[in-house]
C-alpha cells in the first residue's frame, strides 16, 4: 500500500477512488444521508477519512481500494452511458462482461453515438481524464448531411456561442463527399453535452453518424463492437501518472472480452469507413431467342396489377357449370365449320400474294 492511500482524504474522493461513483455523485449521496462513517451518518461532504475508518454506503461497506484500472470499450449505437436510465433503456453497463468489476465511464457517448468509451474502477482517474486541462484530444469520424465549405471549417476553428453557451475551437477537416452526405474528422479537447451535434446543427448540417476513434493516446483500433480490453498498467503510469501498485502485472497479455449480450452491430463498425462498397456483378446476358415464359416475364416486369375498379373480373372465382350452363362445353360443329372456312380463305390469299 502506498503513502497516498494511507493519508487522510475527503470522503467524497475516497468514495470515488473506490469506483463507487464520481466525486460529484458522492457529495450528493452524502447530503442525502446515504453515507455513515464509524456509526455516524454524515450530513456534509466536508469530512476527511483515513484507511482505518469504517465507511458504510447504503448499508454496505465501502469496497477496499484497488489499483486503478482502465478499459477500452467499443460502445454500440442504442445504449445509454448511465448506470440507470429513467426511460428503462439498455445501458452500457448492462452490456459489459460479467467478469469486470464495478466501473464508471470517462465522459459519455450519447444514445446514437458509437466508438471508443473509456471505463475505469477509479473515480479520481476518471475525473482527471475528463478535465480539459489534461489536454487530451477526442477525435471523431462524423458523417453529416450536406457539404461543408471552407468557411464552415473556419467558424468551427474559431469557436462559437449557441444559446448563451460558448463552445471552444474545434479542429475539423472534410474527408470526402458522396451523394448528399459528407465524412468529416473532428477533434476537440472538451466534451460538452452533445457538443458536435449541436454545433453542426447550428451551422445547418445534421449529424447522421458519430464515431469516437481516439481519446488522447488511446485508440479504438481494431476493437470489435461490444468488446472490452484493459489498458496495461505501464501505460497508466507513463501516460497518466498513476502510481505502481504491488499487484501490477505488465508481463501478461490482455485479451479483449466480449459483451455479455452480443449484438449484430457490424453496420456500425468504424473499419474501412472510406472503402466503397463492391458493386454487384451484372447478370450475364442470355443469348438466343427467349422462351415463352421469359417473354411473358419481360412484358409484365415492373407493371402494377390492376385494381378491382380497373378490372371488375379480378378476384372473382371461376363460375361453376350450375351457375353457367355454357361453361365447360366443347365448341359446336357450326363453330368448327366457321373456323375451317376462315383458315381456308386466309391460305388462298397467302398463295395469291406469293404468285
Amino acid at each position: 500500500m502506498t503513502d497516498e492511500t494511507k493519508k487522510s482524504e475527503r470522503i467524497a474522493k475516497r468514495m470515488a477512488r473506490a469506483g463507487l461513483c464520481s466525486r460529484r455523485d458522492a457529495e450528493r449521496w452524502i447530503t442525502d444521508g446515504r453515507v455513515v462513517v464509524n456509526g455516524e451518518k454524515l450530513e456534509s461532504p466536508a469530512f476527511t477519512v483515513t484507511e482505518t475508518d469504517t465507511i458504510i454506503v447504503d448499508g454496505n461497506p465501502l469496497p477496499k481500494l484497488e489499483r486503478p484500472r482502465l478499459w477500452r470499450y467499443h460502445k454500440p449505437v442504442g445504449l445509454v452511458t448511465s448506470h440507470r436510465d429513467e426511460k428503462g433503456r439498455d445501458t452500457v453497463f448492462d452490456d459489459l462482461p460479467e467478469e469486470l468489476p464495478r466501473v464508471i465511464s470517462v465522459g459519455r457517448l450519447d444514445l446514437n453515438s458509437e466508438g471508443l468509451l473509456l471505463l475505469t474502477n477509479d473515480g479520481e482517474l476518471a475525473r482527471r481524464l475528463e478535465l480539459p486541462a489534461t489536454g487530451w484530444k477526442r477525435k471523431y469520424r462524423v458523417r453529416v448531411h450536406g457539404h461543408p465549405k471552407e468557411h464552415t471549417l473556419k467558424i468551427l476553428e474559431k469557436g462559437l456561442t449557441i444559446e448563451g453557451i460558448r463552445y471552444a475551437g474545434i479542429e475539423a477537416t472534410l474527408d470526402s463527399s458522396k451523394g448528399a452526405n459528407s465524412w468529416m474528422t473532428i477533434s476537440l479537447r472538451e466534451g460538452k453535452n452533445r457538443e458536435i451535434r449541436k454545433v453542426m446543427d447550428h451551422l445547418g448540417f445534421t449529424v447522421l453518424r458519430l464515431i469516437r476513434v481516439s481519446y488522447g493516446p488511446l485508440q479504438l483500433g481494431e476493437l470489435e463492437t461490444g468488446e472490452v480490453e484493459e489498458v496495461k498498467s505501464k501505460i497508466l503510469r507513463e501516460q497518466m501518472g498513476v502510481e505502481k501498485f504491488e499487484d501490477d502485472d505488465d508481463d501478461h497479455e490482455i485479451a479483449p472480452a466480449r459483451s455479455r449480450k452480443p449484438k449484430d452491430q457490424g453496420q456500425y463498425a468504424p473499419k474501412n469507413l472510406n472503402k466503397a462498397k463492391p458493386e454487384k456483378a451484372a447478370a450475364p446476358k442470355k443469348k438466343g431467342p427467349l422462351t415463352p415464359a421469359e417473354r411473358m416475364e419481360r412484358n409484365t416486369r415492373g407493371k402494377q396489377p390492376m385494381s378491382r375498379e380497373e378490372n371488375p373480373e379480378r378476384g372473382k372465382r371461376p363460375t361453376s357449370r350450375e351457375e353457367n350452363p355454357e361453361s365447360g362445353k366443347r365448341p359446336t360443329q357450326d363453330m368448327d365449320r366457321k373456323n375451317r372456312r376462315k383458315t381456308s380463305a386466309s391460305s388462298k390469299q397467302t398463295r395469291k400474294r406469293i404468285r
